[in-house]
């Protein structure tokens, strides 16, 4: 996926279209992680579709929870997602800043003197 250090760097146009499809992928896993959150909240802790995708939103953007829970069920899996999320975060920063520290690092391998 990513160009070899003694191969040229990607031009501006390919560059962004890689940029593009990394944001992307972050957004897809973003949505999914959103589905798994709602559908725990709503399902484990008793909440309506709104309350769960709130709840959900919440945690994964690192604000924290909204509702109380009702039982020890829910308020397992509040904690599994919030330590989800936050690698989640960490993994999808990863993902984002990816294409950019790769084409800092191959400029600084790019032989100039040909």
């Amino acid at each position: 996926m990513y160009e070899h250090h003694q191969q040229p760097i990607l031009p501006r146009p390919r560059f962004v279209k890689r940029v593009v499809l990394h944001v992307a992928v972050a957004l897809f896993t973003v949505v999914i992680a959103l589905a798994i959150g709602t559908i725990g909240y709503h399902s484990l802790g008793r909440l309506g579709w709104v309350d769960a995708l709130l709840n959900a939103s919440m945690i994964l953007g690192g604000m924290g929870p909204i509702d109380l829970l009702p039982d020890t069920p829910a308020k397992l899996f509040a904690a599994a997602y919030a330590l989800f999320s936050g690698l989640l975060f960490i993994g999808i920063l990863g993902v984002v800043l990816a294409p950019f520290a790769h084409r800092l690092l191959h400029s600084l391998h790019v032989d100039t003197s040909e």
